[in-house]
């Protein structure tokens, strides 16, 4: 008779200290380890996590999350950047840049939208772009419109 065999433990679930990086940890995204150090041009269209080293150049389409321990020395382009851990190098971002507490960046910033959190290091420049405007697609009417003026004389 065989010995009763205890059930197989719950799977591990990693819990960073956001919930925005949690709601990028669920969904599908390209995960850079800890222990992990790339030196070269890492491309994606996914959400990608760095929590190791890069070197060279960064660009996704989606979101890149650099986490507490990631370390950055590369150029990032991407749609959003949320920034936990070091990053040096130029960011340019389609959306928003958020550097969160305990983060910092060191280089030039080229966004929508930024957010720096207290306790969060910047040195750089910031140049805010504007969105491209939507095309519409109905035509647009030249109507010419008169004004009239009125003066008013107080004595």
């Amino acid at each position: 008779m065989q010995a009763p065999t205890a059930p197989p433990p719950p799977p591990m679930q990693v819990q960073p200290g956001t919930a925005r990086a949690e709601t990028t940890l669920k969904k599908t995204a390209a995960a850079i380890g800890a222990s992990m150090t790339i030196k070269g041009e890492i491309r994606a269209r996914e959400e990608l996590l760095v929590d190791g080293e890069v070197e060279g150049s960064l660009e996704s389409q989606s979101l890149i999350t650099v986490g507490p321990n990631g370390k950055v020395r590369a150029h990032i382009k991407a749609r959003e950047v949320v920034v936990f851990g070091s990053v040096r190098g130029n960011v340019e971002v389609a959306e928003k840049i958020a550097i969160r507490d305990q983060g910092s960046l060191v280089g030039d910033i080229k966004a929508a939208g930024i957010s720096i959190d207290d306790g969060a290091y910047f040195k750089g420049s910031i140049d805010i772009v504007r969105p491209d405007p939507k095309v519409t697609t109905r035509p647009v009417k030249s109507e010419a419109r008169t004004e009239s003026s009125v003066e008013t004389n107080v004595t």
